[in-house]
């Protein structure tokens, strides 16, 4: 058994000490707001907070995750920074197919928890999720607009 704290709660998993996070999250968890995209953690349609780090759960081993505080998709908007995210989000009309949202969005609550006003430049290096509709732009506006909030 493996102990993690996911979105505020303690849970115990039964897992291989190698299994991906996110396989842990969406299969035992049912936390499936955290996508799977490439499995090699290119995409980072799977990011997740770990210690408010954004980290591609797809390739960050369960036990590395144990004692750390893993935040999903699923508890975005309680987190101070995400609420401000997912409402510029909105405003930007940032997704357009959706699915690399949640990871795009944890990305972003990432990079806003470390530096609340980033520059077009800070939003380029810090964001390397991959979104095949390419709302690049939109999602660099939703950024700005959110970090305006903090």
């Amino acid at each position: 058994m493996i102990a993690l704290t996911v979105n505020g709660t303690q849970v115990d998993v039964d897992a291989e000490p190698e299994t991906p996070l996110l396989w842990v999250l969406r299969e035992q968890l049912g936390m499936t707001g955290t996508k799977f995209g490439c499995g090699v953690a290119q995409c980072g349609a799977c990011t997740v907070l770990v210690d408010g780090q954004a980290t591609r759960s797809c390739s960050f081993p369960v036990e590395s995750a144990a004692g750390l505080e893993i935040t999903t998709i699923e508890a975005i908007e309680s987190h101070p920074v995400g609420r401000h995210v997912v409402d510029a989000w909105v405003e930007a009309q940032a997704p357009q197919c959706g699915y690399c949202q949640s990871g795009q969005v944890m990305a972003a609550t990432g990079l806003l928890a470390t530096t609340p006003k980033p520059t077009r430049e800070d939003i380029e290096a810090a964001m390397t999720n991959i979104c095949r509709c390419g709302t690049y732009n939109a999602i660099a506006q939703a950024i700005s607009l959110a970090g305006e909030k903090l």
